[in-house]
């Protein structure tokens, strides 16, 4: 066990197991304390690496996390503490691994619960190997001014009401983390404050005892004071009785034993700790205080008499001359949280994105405002979700199912078309889904499948303006522009696109109006008198049926018809459909086993 200070303002931890807000708590109590470098050197996360961004004052950092502990122990040589916030099940091994390296000098183990059989062989490796352990089932510790384990001394607000930002003269030792918060403010009041603090907690076999950190305290020449609470179970404190009348200790101790009241009950009592239960008069809190009491040490008569026996010492040793006032110092302030500050109305802050379509911060996710469970019980289809998350609102059955008939005939076009060619290349050369399904997507354009807007945007036009087929068709002619949505390498005036067809078909039956694509259809006989594979495609017919849907619905402005052609939204029907096909081809070749493709050379013409 260490005989002397076991922290300073330049000691560094690797805390395990991350947690974000004990571990910001600690950098904010850095920042607080005037700290040139933060006090957590890295974080021990087993399975992770990379970085975690936590603030030191008003600046962000960023602190390494290691997966392993020997190797966040190489990588911060001079971090001598390890912190341990690992469950009851995992604590004693994670803390044995620490204990062994040889930069670690202090171990917290702040688990409660870890079987007692693991904590007396850290205990004794600890002891053989001069090393501290802290806890298991404590809060940790604190240097006044200088470090802090964890959330030793709560909030902010507390340390700074207990002055815990600057050091005092009075060293200060517990078995209970709960009551040490109580205990430091209590001590902030009567005193000028704690130099140090420490919570051995309250499980039956502690990794250090109350006398190891008062006879450290003795050894510490700022410490000119020191407090203890003890608790009934165990004998730890007799330990403590047998320095003080061994002559160990050169120091003023107030002490007191909690659990008094226990003698109130007919039956033994289990207090909130393991080790806070009585097993015989030796262990009851009386016992304790009166042999404290006759060995030296300043036992007040009851609890609440506690804080006058610490300030009559502490003003004793004023008057000898033994305390020196301690400068105040005034500590900076602590930037707030973002959130926090949003949370109490102190600040605003704008967002950064806009969302429309979906919520997801409720019991359940909404599509446009209509709750999942709607959507399942209500029998929705892929249409229905679709008109929700592009269109903003519930579209009649005949829009949704002709959405749902677009994106069955669209779903794929055999192996051969550009898309499902690029698809089936980059399965075959060994490449994941996402990989294979982009490659064939991104051949979406004007010459494939990406002509569906276009059709809509110069249909629209033309018949809007009154134009004949022969104006439309002559005058995109003079500019140079093919007419989309006209025009197939495969069908022809004998050979009709059955696509094209079925849609037509539908709306003829459930359509109020088929104005644009009556439209097209007659622009699709003038064409066919030019050359005979002039004939209306699958993306002219969607393209004019959807201009239909929009203006027959009576669910949409005539601004938003052009926007929504605009925007794009028609091409994503195809994109939508043809990602079903094109993952459909990735499974395949995969599921052939297909090898890597090559094109043959007899179907290049090589040329000069």
């Amino acid at each position: 066990m260490a005989t002397g200070q076991i922290f300073s303002r330049n000691t560094q931890a690797l805390f395990y197991n991350y947690k974000q807000l004990p571990i910001q708590r600690m950098l904010d109590f850095d920042f607080l304390c005037g700290r040139e470098t933060p006090s957590v050197a890295g974080i021990i996360n087993p399975g992770s690496e990379g970085f975690q961004k936590l603030f030191f004052g008003q600046e962000e950092i960023a602190i390494p996390v290691h997966s392993m502990i020997e190797a966040a122990c190489a990588a911060h040589p001079t971090a001598d503490v390890f912190i341990n916030f690992a469950s009851f099940r995992s604590a004693a091994a994670s803390s044995m691994s620490a204990l062994m390296q040889p930069t670690i000098r202090v171990v917290a183990i702040i688990a409660e619960g870890v079987p007692e059989s693991d904590t007396k062989q850290l205990i004794a490796f600890a002891r053989a190997n001069n090393k501290v352990l802290i806890g298991p089932a404590t809060v940790g510790g604190i240097q006044a001014g200088a470090f802090k384990i964890g959330d030793t001394a709560g909030t902010i607000d507390n340390i700074i009401q207990c002055r815990l930002y600057r050091h005092g003269s009075v060293g200060f030792v517990s078995k209970s983390g709960g009551m040490s918060n109580e205990l430091y403010n209590t001590i902030a009041r009567v005193t000028d404050g704690i130099y140090e603090g420490i919570a051995i907690g309250g499980d039956v076999f502690p990794g250090s005892t109350l006398s190891d950190h008062v006879l450290r305290f003795n050894n510490i020449p700022q410490v000119k004071m020191m407090v203890v609470l003890g608790e009934l179970g165990g004998r730890d404190e007799y330990s403590l009785v047998e320095a003080l009348k061994e002559g160990k200790v050169h120091k003023p101790v107030v002490a007191w034993v909690s659990g008094t009241c226990a003698r109130l009950f007919k039956s033994e009592v289990q207090f909130g700790h393991a080790g806070a239960k009585s097993g015989g008069e030796l262990e009851s809190a009386q016992a304790k205080n009166q042999a404290l009491k006759e060995a030296g040490a300043v036992v007040p008569t009851s609890y609440e008499a506690f804080e006058t026996a610490i300030k009559e010492t502490f003003e004793k040793l004023v008057e000898e001359g033994k305390i020196a006032p301690v400068s105040e110092v005034k500590p900076p302030q602590i930037p707030e949280d973002l959130k926090s500050a949003i949370k109490s109305g102190k600040v605003r802050a704008p967002t950064h994105i806009i969302s429309t379509i979906s919520d997801d911060r409720g019991e359940e996710p909404c599509y446009a405002g209509v709750p999942m469970s709607t959507i399942i019980q209500h029998g929705y289809g892929v249409g229905d979700v679709i008109s929700l998350l592009w269109f903003k609102r519930s579209l009649p059955r005949y829009c949704t199912q002709f959405i749902e008939i677009c994106i069955m005939l669209c779903a794929d076009h055999g192996p051969c078309v550009s898309g499902a060619h690029n698809t089936i290349v980059t399965a075959r050369a060994g490449k994941d889904l996402v990989s294979s399904l982009v490659s064939g997507l991104l051949t979406i354009g004007p010459r494939f499948g990406g002509a569906i807007d276009d059709a809509a945007r110069y249909f629209k036009d033309a018949c809007d303006k009154g134009l004949t087929p022969y104006e439309f068709v002559e005058g995109m002619k003079k500019k140079g522009i093919r007419v989309p949505g006209i025009g197939h390498r495969i069908k022809s005036r004998d050979n009709r696109d059955k696509r094209v067809q079925l849609l037509q078909q539908y709306a003829h039956t459930h359509f109020p109006s088929v104005k644009y694509m009556e439209y097209a259809v007659q622009v699709e006989t003038y064409t066919l008198s030019k050359a005979n594979n002039l004939v209306l495609n699958v993306d002219g017919a969607i393209g004019s049926l959807f201009l239909d849907l929009l203006a027959g619905s009576g669910m949409f402005s005539k601004q938003e018809i052009d926007e929504i052609v605009e925007i794009g939204y028609l091409n994503g029907l195809f994109v939508l459909a043809r990602s079903i096909g094109l993952i459909g081809h990735t499974f395949d070749q995969k599921r052939l086993k297909q090898p890597l493709y090559r094109h043959p050379w007899e179907d290049v013409l090589y040329t000069k």
